[in-house]
């Protein structure tokens, strides 16, 4: 028992003594105060660090802006990667982290160390990617001054999935004015900007950016009543070939155009035209979940404009508040950030409904926010007659255009659309080889659109009883 005593004691002193012995020994030098101190040719252990904090989806926009900073005459740089800890792992260690001793706390920049530059490729569309740097600090020499700029990117092991830029120099100044070039390039080079493009919302709740591709899509191919398309030209193309000239005249560019009728009238087509016609407007998608993102869309819009906000379905959300089930807090956001617009925002909202009866007095009937409203009615017979012509192309037929023009009086575009396809299907079932597409095949194609599919699918596809 005595014995068990003094080996205790033993151990306990023995631990004593090492203790005692590295706490007398001298702290080790972080690696990265050497390297900063041989980068600026002074002691950088006071020197002020600046940081900011970007969302995850700017990542191949600050990469795009660090190299065109860097890519200017004059500059100079060098990029270091870094190893460490689990500390490191999580994104817990900065500029200040870097040149503390080990002894100086928990994660003293000895537990981080020289390593190779983290890089993760970002994906945008047409499957291009950019290789942004993940981890790594940059060691950056103009003609007067020197900086060191750390950067971190969205990391797995962290809730809040957004990048880290620090930047340390000898004054604060040099290090915000730096930053703010680099917010200044961001935008200049943002890979978004004239793009097709929707948000979401990723696992960890973080903005997420998706890229579309729309149809091209030709005037030829809107077929609506004489006068419509020119109007809906004037309100949005018109503005934006004209921007400079009614600026100067006064004329503020922030506008509203809605669009309503019955289903399957053309308005997501007069849509995705004006998209393919305004190449150089940054276009942003809002629908189903995308709808909860207002605020965040709307902001992207003003930093990517000229712009398009095109959101479907509007009453889903702009619906008259004081109906029951109405949803208010989507509601509002929409008029604040309408509102909120500046004049000179070359920005369009075109909004669609086909129940234009619901929607908030507040968001239809104040200019502002929208200025002109325009119904896209069901076709009439020269516009039928047109849609026959339009989607017969590239089919071999023999049948009486002018004879199912009148068959289908009431029907929408897209009812004669789907009409032309399924009758391609049924010729192509009956022929082996070059299908011809016939009256009977039409008819029976709208038997059984207009019969045989009962009235969910003609009210899917925009039937109306004439009036």
């Amino acid at each position: 028992m005595a014995d068990d005593k003094s080996i205790e004691n033993f151990g306990a002193s023995f631990k004593g003594f090492l203790d005692h012995m590295a706490a007398q020994a001298p702290a080790e030098e972080p690696v990265f105060l050497r390297i900063l101190r041989e980068h600026f040719n002074t002691e950088p252990a006071a020197f002020p660090i600046v940081g900011e904090t970007f969302e995850g989806a700017d990542h191949p926009n600050l990469q795009r802006a660090l190299d065109a900073y860097l890519s200017e005459r004059g500059r100079s740089s060098r990029l270091i990667g870094m190893t460490g800890d689990q500390a490191f792992s999580y994104g817990m260690v900065g500029l200040a982290q870097l040149i503390m001793p080990a002894k100086g706390g928990l994660w003293g920049g000895a537990s981080v160390v020289e390593g190779p530059v983290q890089y993760v490729n970002v994906g945008l569309e047409n499957e291009k990617v950019v290789a942004c740097v993940q981890s790594g600090v940059y060691l950056i020499r103009d003609s007067q001054y020197g900086f060191a700029v750390l950067v971190r990117g969205p990391n797995e092991m962290r809730y809040n999935r957004t990048i880290q830029v620090e930047v340390m120099a000898p004054d604060r100044e040099r290090a915000e004015r730096l930053l703010a070039d680099l917010r200044v390039l961001m935008r200049k080079h943002n890979v978004y900007r004239g793009r097709v493009i929707s948000l979401g919302l990723g696992q960890n709740h973080d903005l997420q950016v998706n890229f579309h591709r729309l149809p091209e899509i030709s005037r030829e191919q809107i077929i609506l009543p004489e006068g419509l398309l020119n109007r809906v030209e004037r309100q949005t193309v018109g503005f934006a070939k004209h921007s400079d000239k009614l600026l100067k005249m006064g004329r503020h560019l922030k506008r509203g155009l809605l669009l309503h009728g019955a289903p399957g009238t053309g308005k997501t087509l007069t849509a995705m035209y004006l998209a393919s016609t305004m190449r150089d407007r940054t276009v942003l998608l809002l629908t189903g979940r995308a709808m909860n993102l207002i605020q965040q869309s709307c902001a992207m819009a003003r930093v990517l404009q000229p712009s398009m906000v095109v959101m479907e379905d509007v009453d889903l959300i702009a619906e008259e508040r004081t109906r029951e089930g109405a949803c208010t807090v989507l509601l509002f956001e929409l008029l604040n950030q309408m509102d909120g617009l500046a004049d000179d925002a070359d920005i369009v909202f075109l909004l669609t409904t086909n129940r234009p009866d619901i929607l908030e007095p507040a968001l239809a009937s104040r200019p502002g926010r929208i200025d002109q409203a325009l119904e896209v009615p069901l076709p009439d017979a020269t516009c039928r007659k047109r849609l026959f012509q339009l989607y017969s192309d590239k089919l071999n037929h023999d049948y009486r255009i002018d004879h199912f023009v009148a068959q289908t009086d009431g029907a929408s575009a897209a009812l004669i659309r789907e009409l032309l396809r399924k009758a391609a299907l049924f010729a192509a079932d009956e022929f082996k080889d070059e299908p011809v597409v016939s009256d009977r095949h039409l008819t029976e194609a709208l038997r059984e659109l207009m019969i045989t599919g009962g009235d969910l699918t003609k009210s899917l596809l925009g039937v109306r009883k004439p009036a």
